[in-house]
Formats: C-alpha cells, sequence, structure tokens
C-alpha cells in the first residue's frame, strides 16, 4: 500500500470487495454494534446477512460469517492502509453498494468515527463537511473524486483519499482477516450525521456506540418487526440517518436479512419491476419507504410482505387510507430525528413510545393538559437517555440551546389526546400564526396534495396587516392543470382545503410555481421560502 501523508494526498488505492456469488448457510458473527460486547452468538436461519442486487443483474449474497470475514478485512485495509487509529473520522460517500456496509463495520471494528454522506453531495457541499468534520479520510467512488480533487487542497485535515471501483483488481484477498477489535467504551464516538440544513448550515449530530448499538436494538424489533427469518427492503440513501435504522444496525442485530438495489437513484419502473420480482420469488416480508415513494406501489399486491414502515416525511393520511385497502396492510410510520434515535418513536396506530415522553410542554417547561399544543420534549434529567445525539460537534451553544430544564426540546410542535396519542403538528419554525390561530403546514399540504390538480405543495406564512400572517401556499401543479385559469383554480383549491381541513386553514394566498426548493435529501425547504416572504432574501 502507498503511504500518503500530505496535505494534498494522490488516491491512495482502489479496490472492490466483491467476492462474486456466494451461497452458504447464515450463522450471525459479533457485528459489536455496543461497545465492550464480544460476543459469538449466532442465530441459524436460511437468510443471507445482506442480499444485493445491482443495476446489471449482478448479484451478492454474504452469510453473517462472510460477513465477518470481510469486514475485519476492511478493518485491517483502514487500519493498516489508510493509517487511520481509533478516534480519527471518515467520511464516507458511496450508494447502495456492499462495500458501504464492510467500510462501516471495518470503522466500527477499529473505533473509527465514520460520517456518512449522499452521493447527491456537490463539491462545496464536500468542502464544508470535509472542513467542518476534520476527516482525515474519505472514500468515494469514481464518480466524485474530481469533486473531491477540486477542494482537498482547502482541507488541511485530510490526508487519506480511497476509491472504492468495480473496474479495479480485488485486493481484499491480500489483507489478514484476523482483525481484534477496540475495545471501545459506550460513551465514545461512533458515528456523525449532518442535518439535512433546513433551517441553516447543516449541523454534525454524534452519536456514541451505545446510542446506535443499544437504541437501535428496539427499533429492529418493535417498530421493524424483524426477526431471522425477515427480508427487509429500504430505499433510503446511504448518507440519511434512515438508512441505519432499516438498512444496518436495527435488521442485523435481530439476525435478519437486508436486501439492497444498486441503483444511484429511485427509479419507480425499476423498483416496481425488482419488487415484483423479490416478492413473487423471493419473499421480502419487511418494506420500508417513504410517503412518496409508497404512492407508486398502491395499485399492486405484495404476497410475501407482512410489514411496512414509512419514515422521513410526514405521510398523506389519504395515502395510508388507499394503501390499507390495496394491500391489507397498515403502514407503521416512525417519527424522529437525526439526534434521537429511538429516543421517541410513534408509529400508525400503536403509539408505540421506546423511551418516556412527557406530555408536551410549554416555554417554563410544564407539561400540556391533552388537546393543548406545546414543544414535544424529551425528559433528560436526572439521567440523559442513552439513545440521545452525545451533541453539535464544533457548537456547545448549539447543544446547549436544545435543553430547557429537564427537557431535550426537540424543535417539533404536537398535543396528546385524551387517549394517550400524541399528534405531531410541525416544526416549530414552521407554524403560522394567524388572527390567534397556529396553524401546521403539514395538515394543508396534505389537503392540497388530495386535490388532482396538485403535484406538490409548500405552506408557509406570510406577511398580512390585519392578520399579523397567513397560510400561502406554493404549488407545483400536475401537468394536465397547466392550462388551467390561475384565478380560477385558486378559488378551486381554496374550497377544497375548507372542505378537508378546518376553514380557518386554507391558504389566502396561492402562488403557483414550476419547483419547491429541496435539500439535497428532497426535502422541502419551507425556510426559502418562507425569508422571501418576509422579504429576508
Amino acid at each position: 500500500y502507498l503511504s500518503c501523508t500530505h496535505t494534498s494526498p494522490a488516491w491512495l488505492l482502489y479496490f472492490s470487495f466483491h467476492p462474486g456469488r456466494a451461497h452458504t448457510n447464515c450463522r450471525n458473527f459479533p457485528l459489536y454494534f455496543m461497545s465492550c460486547v464480544h460476543q459469538d452468538g449466532r442465530r441459524s436461519s436460511s437468510n443471507p446477512a445482506l442480499w444485493w442486487v445491482g443495476g446489471k443483474g449482478d448479484e451478492v449474497k454474504w452469510s453473517f460469517e462472510e460477513l465477518g470475514l470481510l469486514s475485519r478485512k476492511a478493518a485491517t485495509v483502514l487500519s493498516a492502509a489508510c493509517g487511520l487509529k481509533r478516534g480519527d473520522r471518515l467520511m464516507v460517500i458511496l450508494p447502495r453498494i456492499p462495500e458501504w456496509w464492510l467500510i462501516t463495520v471495518g470503522c466500527i471494528r477499529t473505533g473509527i468515527v465514520f460520517i456518512p454522506a449522499t452521493t447527491q453531495l456537490r463539491a462545496n457541499d464536500i468542502l464544508y463537511r470535509l472542513q467542518s468534520s476534520e476527516a482525515k479520510c474519505i472514500i468515494t467512488n469514481d464518480m466524485l473524486a474530481p469533486a473531491v480533487d477540486s477542494v482537498v487542497s482547502k482541507c488541511q485535515f485530510l490526508k487519506t483519499k480511497v476509491i472504492v471501483s468495480e473496474a479495479m483488481p480485488i485486493i481484499h484477498i491480500a489483507a489478514p482477516g484476523d482483525h481484534t477489535p477496540v475495545k471501545t467504551k459506550h460513551h465514545e464516538p461512533m458515528v456523525i450525521y449532518f442535518t439535512s440544513g433546513t433551517t441553516g448550515y447543516p449541523k454534525m449530530v454524534e452519536h456514541s456506540c451505545s446510542s446506535f448499538g443499544i437504541g437501535l436494538t428496539g427499533v429492529g424489533r418493535l417498530w421493524l418487526c424483524s426477526s431471522p427469518s425477515s427480508v427487509i427492503w429500504g430505499l433510503s440513501d446511504t448518507g440519511w440517518v434512515k438508512f441505519a435504522y432499516t438498512s444496518f444496525f436495527s435488521p442485523w442485530i435481530q439476525g435478519s436479512c437486508v436486501f439492497a438495489h444498486g441503483m444511484l437513484q429511485f427509479q419507480a419502473k425499476t423498483i416496481l419491476n425488482s419488487r415484483l420480482k423479490l416478492h413473487s420469488y423471493f419473499s421480502v416480508t419487511n418494506s420500508s419507504d417513504s410517503n412518496t415513494i409508497l404512492k407508486y406501489f398502491l395499485s399492486y399486491r405484495f404476497m410475501s410482505l407482512e410489514h411496512c414502515v414509512s419514515g422521513g416525511e410526514p405521510n398523506n393520511p389519504e395515502v395510508m387510507k388507499q394503501w390499507k385497502s390495496k394491500t391489507g396492510l397498515d403502514i407503521y410510520e416512525g417519527y424522529g430525528q437525526t439526534e434521537t434515535v429511538c429516543s421517541h418513536l410513534f408509529t400508525y396506530k400503536t403509539n408505540l413510545m421506546l423511551l418516556p415522553i412527557d406530555k408536551p410542554c410549554d416555554e417554563n417547561c410544564n407539561t400540556l393538559p391533552p388537546g393543548e399544543e406545546g414543544d414535544i420534549a424529551l425528559r433528560i434529567k436526572p439521567t440523559r437517555p442513552f439513545c440521545l445525539f452525545s451533541r453539535y460537534v464544533g457548537d456547545p451553544e448549539k447543544t446547549a440551546a436544545t435543553e430547557r430544564g429537564d427537557f431535550y426540546i426537540t424543535g417539533d410542535r404536537g398535543f396528546k389526546d385524551e387517549d394517550g396519542y400524541i399528534w405531531f403538528v410541525g416544526r416549530a419554525d414552521d407554524i403560522i400564526l394567524s388572527s390567534g390561530y397556529r396553524i401546521g403546514p403539514f395538515e394543508v399540504e396534505h389537503a392540497l396534495m388530495e386535490h388532482p390538480a396538485v403535484a406538490e405543495s409548500a405552506v408557509v406564512s406570510s406577511p398580512d396587516p390585519i392578520r399579523g400572517e397567513v397560510v400561502k401556499a406554493f404549488i407545483v401543479l400536475s401537468p394536465n392543470y397547466t392550462s388551467h385559469d390561475p384565478e380560477k383554480l385558486t378559488l378551486e383549491l381554496q374550497e377544497h382545503v375548507k372542505k378537508v381541513t378546518a376553514p380557518y386553514k386554507y391558504p389566502r394566498k396561492v402562488e403557483f410555481v414550476e419547483h419547491l426548493p429541496k435539500t439535497i435529501s428532497g426535502k422541502v425547504q419551507r425556510k426559502q421560502l418562507r425569508n422571501k416572504e418576509w422579504g429576508k432574501i
């Protein structure tokens, strides 16, 4: 291996861990997701640990035993070839390919803090993340290598660059597979996720070994309902925390098989064809999708599917209703944050709570009675929940600002009903105050989405001389409605919202746009629209 320690490193090595087709019985290996837990517990199952299908029909199946061996080789490469040691930070920007899992498990074995990022990043995005994280190593593919090269001279901490490429010779065979994992402490950092940046520059959310190792145990068992016989397919991007929930920690802790498709971007036709084939012949049992993706599958019945969850964005109640009607299954909707893992998790119909959450509280930390809206908060004193994030790296003021009295304040608003169910209203900074009414954007957006003219919508506050502020809707029209009279269609949409939800919530202002501003993860940037309305741009 080449050694590279100067400030503008050359690409260190090209490698691919693909071992071809492997078909052996699945036996679990010690993943060491929890610190100081080194055990050889195994589960008997006919399922592989990782089942990956590429865009060209290539396929990889690894048992837990094979995954253990290959991840030990990866750990050796990270330590010996890349020169990384315990506590160092490594940024991994790879699509859903087998190497992603090997590298991240290799990091866990060596005590290296890994930083997942989406492949949709551009050069400036990568520069910001490398500078902020002070990462010593970056691992990516040949598609993103030029973007990294264009900014590497500005990254003084970066010492090593690694490209994962199928075109180059397989080198993992030469690496020894007898790596011994480091004995990290439960509170030591394990992973850093960058937030999506909907309210400013992305923040670095640090989680400890126990946060994910222990915290996601309940997610796999209670939300995903996974078991050693489950085959779980999630479509989240590797750069987002939901991927860790549905395609990494949670399933493997339960001994489940993780299925993944290697497409770079979501393609409805490809996914649908793959799902029909897989559900027919290979029995995918558990599915994790977003509300947007679920719409594509409403007309199909997947015979082997037993459990379906969604997360990342609030579900449209109409989609949930249609899904139940078409498939016979409920959608179990998860609510959480990058910061909280499973500290608070609510699911459709089950009202699942993995840790105690008090009633929504007011600005003085007083819990509120049923029906009264407040801040959704998690009690952190006298004992801080082990699965809450450790800190915002490099920003102690922001970390401290999330605490109020004995609570961690999520930044979300909600209320608890008489039956004890907590209802999410919206982000605190998205709430619209109009004539004394507090209006969350999601209900209005959901109502608009039920109208056939609306392809996408985003609702924000807009200044008004009488009411202080009013609801304004930015709407992307469906193709069949682009030629309609805007004034007439505005009135029609306003009347529609009045019928679907409380009349005071209807958008008094409507603007038709060609597209909505979004983050790389696809979330609508309401802040940008709101700033435009209030003259802050």
